[in-house]
């Protein structure tokens, strides 16, 4: 399956309710899930942003749903990016010969 990386940002709402961060990702998990998807990890960070995920997903839909579900909340923000393995890199290297 896919897998992708979504780098994350709290909004003022979701900084301010910091305490609630770890039961939001466990709801993120069950949301990725109820949608075919699978949230494998989710890390917190410092720097320029607050949280990196890296989920599973059978298509890109399926993440865009999910992020637009997750973002909808109101305690977060997302890039989500598509990531490659180093398998998946080589067959697309050898396409591009």
């Amino acid at each position: 399956m896919p897998r992708y990386v979504a780098l994350i940002n709290w909004t003022d709402q979701g900084i301010a309710a910091f305490q609630d961060t770890t039961d939001r990702a466990a709801a993120g998990a069950d949301l990725a899930q109820s949608l075919g998807a699978e949230l494998q990890e989710v890390y917190w960070c410092l720097g320029p942003y607050d949280l990196v995920g890296i989920l599973e997903a059978p298509d890109d839909e399926t993440v865009t749903a999910f992020a637009l579900k997750l973002s909808s909340g109101g305690n977060v923000r997302t890039t989500t990016m598509r990531a490659y393995t180093r398998e998946e890199m080589s067959s697309i290297i050898a396409k591009a010969g």
